[in-house]
């Protein structure tokens, strides 16, 4: 199966989860790209806007926070962030940034 259509935009630092959201990701048919901090990310969305981004808050560099606060400066509202972390303030801290889930 060719992915084909917006990518989804998975932001972790952790390599092998990194990994293991790509694989489920791309095995559903969807095409995947990855940062591992969010001055990555960043880059990534302004290259092409992404239709999800999927997003760990605790990494090195720039952090969850800070990007989505960017993301949205940039962007607007134009896609969706979901809040992807063991944190068990998981749901507060996608309230911090106005996350979609």
């Amino acid at each position: 199966m060719i992915a084909q259509g917006p990518a989804i935009l998975v932001v972790e630092d952790d390599p092998d989860l990194l990994s293991l959201m790509e694989m489920i990701l791309s095995d559903t048919g969807r095409r995947v790209r990855t940062a591992r901090e969010g001055g990555a990310a960043l880059a990534r969305a302004d290259e092409e806007m992404p239709a999800l981004v999927l997003l760990d808050m605790r990494m090195p560099g720039m952090n969850g926070w800070d990007f989505a606060r960017e993301f949205r400066a940039r962007h607007g509202r134009r896609c969706p962030i979901v809040v992807v972390t063991a944190a068990e303030n998981a749901r507060r801290s996608a309230e911090e940034i106005g996350a979609d889930a």
